[in-house]
């Protein structure tokens, strides 16, 4: 990641997390580790292996996005203080996207900063949340609307342990990986509809090669907008958000307990697809295209049952990409080719709405 002083490598490949070679950054520093409970049964145990530690400087918490809470926060900031970890101590994640946003989200806040890793655990997360520095909690009215951007200083991404993902894990993070390929990467895009079923499989040269692209696609955007401050907020690393205004509304409305955050990414990806092709920005083709791929990698294609137009509308209201009370939303003007606007039309956002949850 080309980011200056706070530049940091992105390692991708099998065995790196019980590799002591991977963490020579650490040694001498005091090291904490936060991962979640269904993690430490698979991984724990050869990460301190590699690090010389012991279960005594783990903390393990409840899984799920229902657990990325300011609760959750105060408990991993307490358990720091009574470690007495210093500023110079290092925190690392071990787990998927919730963890890493967690942890990182404390480190920024444990006496104004300290340093952390990344070891994500699911596609997700190796994809997308460990890059780019973007840390924080959810809120019963809006998701991650609390936190901090604060960059790793590594991220380590073992291809291995993928597999012991469950199916509906593997396929939330493919959300992120065509999301990737539809915003600026159209290549991907159409690797994605050939070899889908090898990804599918964990098939080692097609997966490598997504998460490559995927990661060198996020640390360009992020290099050229890292706060996400250009344009008001709508410059190039709002671009990532493709999908997540409409997702974002379905993981609120659902309290973050019954669909993966990349569950949500992929309906949200259809619907901006669609969207787009009612602007006539894309051809209707290709938002069936997008809709397809998103049905073929396992993920859901309608939002959730009795979820409403309007209930998507009071939601995406908070979107953090709103500005001067008007909604902005990533389209697109062709697969690869993705827009921040708040100048559409908004009965093709209705008409979207309508369609969706089933009320055309």
């Amino acid at each position: 990641m080309a980011l200056g002083r706070r530049g940091y490598d992105i390692r991708i490949g099998p065995g790196l997390l019980a590799e002591a070679a991977s963490y020579k950054a650490l040694r001498g520093r005091l090291v904490r580790i936060v991962t979640d409970a269904n993690v430490a049964p698979l991984y724990l145990q050869p990460l301190l292996a590699a690090l010389g530690l012991s279960a005594a400087e783990v903390l393990v918490l409840p899984a799920g996005e229902s657990q990325k809470t300011w609760a959750n926060a105060e408990t991993v900031l307490d358990w720091l203080l009574r470690a007495r970890l210093p500023r110079d101590g290092v925190l690392v994640a071990l787990g998927g996207g919730v963890i890493g946003d967690l942890a990182g989200f404390c480190a920024a806040l444990y006496q104004r900063g300290i340093d952390f890793v990344q070891i994500p655990t699911t596609l997700l997360a190796q994809v997308d949340s460990s890059v780019g520095g973007k840390t924080g909690v959810n809120h019963a009215r809006g998701k991650n609307m609390i936190g901090a951007f604060h960059q790793p200083r590594a991220v380590i991404a073992d291809t291995d342990v993928l597999r012991t993902l469950p199916p509906r894990e593997l396929a939330a993070g493919l959300a992120e990986v065509i999301k990737c390929g539809l915003l600026g990467d159209a290549a991907l895009f159409a690797h994605l509809e050939r070899d889908l079923d090898r990804l599918l499989t964990l098939d080692a040269e097609v997966l490598a090669d997504a998460i490559e692209r995927c990661c060198t696609l996020k640390a360009r955007v992020v290099a050229a907008d890292e706060r996400e401050s250009l344009q008001g907020g709508g410059g190039p690393r709002a671009l990532l958000n493709l999908g997540h205004t409409f997702g974002h509304a379905v993981e609120t409305h659902t309290h973050y307990e019954s669909w993966l955050h990349g569950e949500a990414v992929g309906l949200g990806l259809c619907m901006a697809a669609d969207m787009s092709a009612r602007l006539g920005w894309i051809a209707a083709a290709d938002a069936a295209r997008v809709t397809e791929l998103v049905r073929r990698a396992g993920l859901p294609v309608r939002p959730p049952a009795g979820m409403r137009p309007q209930d998507f509308m009071d939601l995406m209201a908070l979107d953090k990409k709103a500005a001067g009370g008007r909604m902005r939303l990533v389209l697109l003007r062709a697969v690869g080719d993705a827009v921040v606007s708040a100048d559409f039309d908004p009965a093709a956002l209705e008409r979207t709405l309508a369609e969706f949850c089933g009320a055309a």
